[in-house]
C-alpha cells in the first residue's frame, strides 16, 4: 500500500450500515463480485484488510492475498485461523470477545429450560392434536431451580451463565477449567471440581470451551457414562468439542436424559441426522449471538479491530497467539 493511499477493506459478510459507514470513512470498502471461493480469492488479491466470520484462513487463501495485513473475525471463536500460516506471513488476526457474552448466556438458560421442561417436545404435542384431557405424568419435565449446574469452561460466558443460574434460579454452580478462575469463584460462588466429579455430580452440564486441538472431542463416550441418567447436557460452544455420535448413543439408550444444542459437528445439520429424530433434544441453528443489538456490537468491534491494525496500531482484540 502506497503511503497516503486508502486501504482496501474486503467484506466477506453483510454488516449493518453504520458499521460499513465507519469503514468507508477509513478505506475503500468492497465485496466479492459473486459468491464462491474463486470469487473470494479474486477479491482478496487487492485486500489490505478482510472482515469475515468463519472463513478458513490458511496457506491456500493467504497465497491469493499478497497485500493482506489483518483478518478481523466478527466472532468470539477463531478456530478458522491457521495461526502458524498467519504468523509466518505476519498477518494479524482479531476477534470479538465479550460482545456476545450476555446474549449467549441467555440462550444457554433457554436451552436448559426448554430441555428440562420439554418445551419443544410438548409444543409439537399440542400442534399435532395429541394433547388430551386428563394427561398428567405424560407432561412432566424436571425442575431447573435449586439443581446443580456444572460448567465446563468458566470464561466470560461461563460466568454470565453462572450468574443467571446462581442468582436467578438458586442453582448450585460447579465448574471445570484447566486453571481455576478465582475471580469467578468470588463473584458467583462457583466451586472448581475435577472434570469426572463435575460430570458425576451435576444435574445440568454446560459446555462453553473454545475449540482447539486440545478440546476437539473433549466430551466423549466415557464422559457421558459418568453423568447421571437424569442429567441434561447443553452445548453452546462449538460442535466439534463433543463426540456427536457418542452423544446420540447416550440419548438413545438413556445414559442421559436430554440435550440442548446450539452447535453441531457439521453445520447446517444434514437432513436425516440422527439427532433430529430424538424427542429428547432441543436443536437450534447456532444462534448464540443472534440478536440485532449483539450482532451490531460484534460487527462494530470487528471493524474497529480492523481499522486499528491498518493504522499500524495494536488492535484492541488481537488473538493472543498472534500478539
Amino acid at each position: 500500500m502506497i503511503r497516503g493511499e486508502k486501504p482496501n477493506i474486503l467484506l466477506g459478510i453483510g454488516v449493518p450500515e453504520p458499521v460499513e459507514r465507519f469503514l468507508r470513512g477509513f478505506g475503500r470498502v468492497y465485496r466479492p463480485a459473486e459468491r464462491g471461493r474463486e470469487a473470494l480469492f479474486a477479491a482478496l488479491a487487492e485486500a489490505d484488510g478482510f472482515l469475515t466470520v468463519g472463513t478458513r484462513i490458511d496457506d491456500v487463501l493467504l497465497d491469493r492475498a499478497p497485500r493482506l495485513k489483518v483478518v478481523s473475525n466478527a466472532s468470539v471463536g477463531y478456530n478458522n485461523f491457521d495461526l502458524d500460516a498467519m504468523r509466518r506471513r505476519g498477518v494479524l488476526g482479531t476477534h470479538t470477545p465479550g460482545a456476545a457474552d450476555d446474549t449467549t448466556a441467555d440462550l444457554v438458560m433457554a436451552l436448559m429450560l426448554a430441555a428440562a421442561r420439554r418445551v419443544t417436545e410438548l409444543d409439537r404435542l399440542v400442534r399435532s392434536g395429541g394433547w388430551r384431557k386428563g394427561m398428567n405424568e405424560e407432561l412432566y419435565g424436571v425442575d431447573v431451580h435449586h439443581r446443580r449446574l456444572g460448567i465446563i469452561g468458566m470464561g466470560r460466558i461461563g460466568e454470565a451463565v453462572a450468574r443467571r443460574a446462581k442468582f436467578g434460579f438458586g442453582m448450585d454452580v460447579v465448574y471445570h477449567n484447566r486453571r481455576r478462575n478465582e475471580a469467578a469463584e468470588t463473584r458467583v460462588g462457583a466451586v472448581w471440581r475435577p472434570l469426572g466429579d463435575l460430570l458425576a455430580e451435576s444435574d445440568f452440564v454446560v459446555v462453553l470451551t473454545p475449540l482447539s486441538a486440545g478440546t476437539e472431542h473433549l466430551i466423549r463416550e466415557e464422559h457421558f457414562r459418568r453423568m447421571k441418567p437424569s442429567a441434561i447436557f447443553i452445548n453452546a460452544s462449538r460442535g466439534r468439542v463433543v463426540d456427536e455420535a457418542a452423544l446420540v448413543r447416550a440419548l438413545r439408550d438413556g445414559t442421559i436424559r436430554a440435550a440442548g444444542l446450539d452447535v453441531f459437528e457439521q453445520e447446517p445439520l444434514p437432513p436425516g441426522h440422527p439427532l433430529v429424530s430424538l424427542p429428547n433434544t432441543v436443536l437450534l441453528p447456532h444462534i448464540g449471538s443472534a440478536t440485532p443489538e449483539t450482532r451490531h456490537n460484534m460487527y462494530m468491534m470487528a471493524a474497529q479491530n480492523l481499522v486499528a491494525a491498518l493504522r499500524g496500531e495494536r488492535p484492541p482484540n488481537l488473538v493472543p497467539e498472534l500478539a
